[in-house]
């Protein structure tokens, strides 16, 4: 049975006896709500999607409520349970009367859940700002990575090679002499022995074979495979992955066995790198990560073999989801409160100005090597942050090395301009930690839970696989891949501060399937403009529509997930999740070959997927930004 956290009337009275008669009601209010606390453990956000959206009134606190709240450290609850050691405090009413203490950023909704390291440093001020700004930063190369493969395994025109003394010839007339139209066949005869009259007969008349050649045909009609091409060399693409270990006909499955591998490390990646943050912390997993990735990244630009190449993009993906994850945790743990959610959401801002940025810098270099070189540099600069991001304050906490916590605390203090009670570090108290058990099958033992956890593996597959099925596939939609892109890019800055507004505003249910649905409407409209190349802009058009609509759904489904599962398996749910998302990513690049096999195939599959996302969200239930303090029965 759930406990009630309300106080009894002898722990009510014991708490608020030191409060001076002189003081102003609302003095007695500060110190009288922070009686109040919760009867759970704090728990630490494991993954990049658990963002805690609690939300509520914040206010400023003054030294009295604070020795009243140290005070009652160990007080039992009013049903004699055991003593609340929660560090997290549950704040009723505005509390503003410390003038040092009271940050305009501080102002926020009711029923805030905050804790004492918001309470000391201001639960977002400049210090706040600053850290998770250069945080985001590490997005940068993250982006640059996952899509660099849509340029360095771009398709390039090739033909069968051509002897040394017919270089001179044109592809069309070298591919009609060589009956190789295919590009992967060709007929097996003696090159030496055509005669220049038969050669320029072909040059002139490119689509009639002239009769000797077709004698010599008949005479050797066996066609055997190619063993090497040539590429075009003035196409906007460079040096490719194609062309540089001949991935052509029946080695073409191979670049996306190379993008199955490092989709399959970031699938890995994402499972792990939540148990390894909590465990080593989110800077240490953070900067080890970074550094690998970075390692990992200019290796690429010396591997010549195809095997080790796909090797260390494997090891790549695998480090740079734990940059992405360890970098989110850390951002929204120095955050307080609503800000965590937004501190969370404005760390997406870096992503599209990094697809604009690589298509950029693709095209200036054109060639996949010096590609690789290009966006492994900014790591190495990105290393030295680890001189000015501290750990997050809330771990150290949680791990009992209160030292490293007050040097944090006085630095974002000072930097806040908040001054601190002479006697805080009496706050600074370890929270008690339960040992969860929990594991993959409590998401199935009540209805509420089997609902949700049903409908997210479903919306969190649905949402990767559209997702990166417009980034990783850009270069197949038709049109210049480099524009195609950027555009990309750009249309996701208006979709993520539109969605950060609206749900800020209103519901999630709604606006999540409207995302979606409007998603694979734009698909299904592109589908039908497939194959027809004077209405190409049209198709494009209605991609980034698509793209647009994705890029606001992909943003909200984190924090939508993290607010409806409860507290005590929200990590397990998000892991769950992640296996999903996992599965998407491992099938994104075999989407391409759909386009093969029917040329609206692709389109199809897309507009299918988004339609059922969208339905699947009508079954979950609604969220607002304030929440109501009536939870489902299966959370209590």
């Amino acid at each position: 049975m759930h406990s009630s956290t309300q106080p009894s009337p002898e722990y009510e009275e014991k708490s608020t006896k030191h409060i001076p008669e002189n003081q102003s009601q609302e003095e007695k209010l500060q110190a009288k709500v922070l009686t109040t606390y919760a009867t759970t453990t704090t728990t630490t956000i494991t993954t990049a999607t658990a963002i805690t959206t609690t939300n509520g009134q914040r206010g400023s606190i003054d030294s009295t409520a604070i020795i009243s709240h140290q005070r009652h450290l160990g007080s039992r609850d009013s049903n004699g349970g055991p003593p609340i050691d929660t560090p997290y405090i549950q704040t009723t009413a505005t509390a503003n009367s410390n003038a040092n203490m009271t940050n305009p950023s501080d102002d926020d909704g009711n029923d805030d859940e905050t804790d004492v390291i918001g309470v000391l440093i201001g639960h977002f001020g400049k210090w706040q700002f600053l850290m998770t700004m250069l945080l985001s930063l590490f997005q940068v190369p993250n982006t640059f990575h996952i899509s660099s493969s849509v340029y360095q395994a771009a398709n390039k025109e090739f033909w069968c090679r051509r002897p040394l003394h017919l270089q001179h010839l044109l592809v069309d007339v070298w591919r009609n002499l060589s009956n190789s139209h295919d590009n992967c066949f060709q007929n097996q005869l003696d090159w030496n022995g055509i005669t220049n009259d038969t050669i320029e007969q072909l040059q002139q008349h490119p689509q009639q074979p002239p009769p000797a050649l077709k004698v010599l045909w008949q005479l050797n009609n066996t066609r055997i495979a190619c063993t090497a091409w040539e590429y075009e060399s003035n196409d906007n693409v460079g040096n490719s992955w194609t062309s540089q270990w001949d991935l052509v006909c029946d080695k073409e499955y191979l670049k996306n066995v190379a993008e199955m591998f490092f989709l399959l490390g970031v699938a890995t990646g994402g499972i792990i790198s939540g148990y390894l943050s909590d465990k080593f912390g989110r800077k240490t997993m953070l900067f080890i990560s970074a550094v690998l990735q970075t390692i990992f990244g200019l290796a690429l630009y010396f591997a010549y073999s195809f095997e080790m190449y796909i090797t260390l993009r494997a090891l790549l993906g695998l480090v740079s989801v734990s940059v992405t994850y360890s970098g989110l945790i850390l951002a929204i743990e120095y955050v307080d409160g609503k800000w965590r959610t937004i501190a969370g959401m404005y760390n997406l801002f870096p992503l599209p100005i990094s697809y604009m940025l690589i298509s950029g810098i693709a095209y200036l270099t054109q060639d996949y090597q010096r590609l690789q070189l290009c966006i492994g540099i900014p790591g190495i600069f990105l290393c030295f942050l680890w001189f000015v991001v501290p750990e997050s304050p809330r771990w150290l906490l949680v791990k009992g090395r209160i030292d490293e916590v007050k040097r944090i605390v006085e630095a974002a203090a000072a930097f806040n301009k908040r001054d601190l009670p002479t006697n805080y570090e009496t706050m600074l108290q370890p929270p008690t930690q339960e040992v969860s058990s929990q594991d993959f099958m409590c998401l199935f033992r009540s209805s509420y839970l089997r609902r949700i956890t049903i409908c997210f593996l479903c919306i969190w597959f649905t949402m990767n696989l559209a997702y990166y099925g417009f980034i990783l596939n850009m270069s197949t939609f038709g049109g210049n891949v480099y524009l195609n892109s950027a555009l990309a890019g750009l249309v996701e800055i208006p979709a993520i501060a539109i969605a950060m507004y609206i749900i800020s505003k209103v519901g999630k249910k709604w606006l999540f399937s409207a995302t979606l649905v409007c998603a694979g409407i734009a698909c299904c409209c592109a589908a039908i403009t497939e194959g027809q190349e004077d209405i190409l802009w049209l198709k494009i058009t209605f991609i980034m529509i698509g793209k647009f609509t994705i890029s606001a759904g992909n943003t909200i489904m984190p924090v939508y997930t993290a607010e409806l599962y409860p507290t005590a398996i929200r990590n397990v749910g998000v892991g769950a999740c992640n296996v999903a998302a996992g599965l998407a990513l491992i099938l994104t690049p075999y989407l391409s070959l759909l386009n093969k096999i029917e040329d609206h195939l692709l389109m199809s599959l897309l507009t299918a997927w988004c339609l059922f996302g969208g339905f699947v969200v009508l079954f979950l239930p609604e969220t607002m930004k304030r929440h109501t303090k009536t939870k489902p029965a299966e959370e209590k």
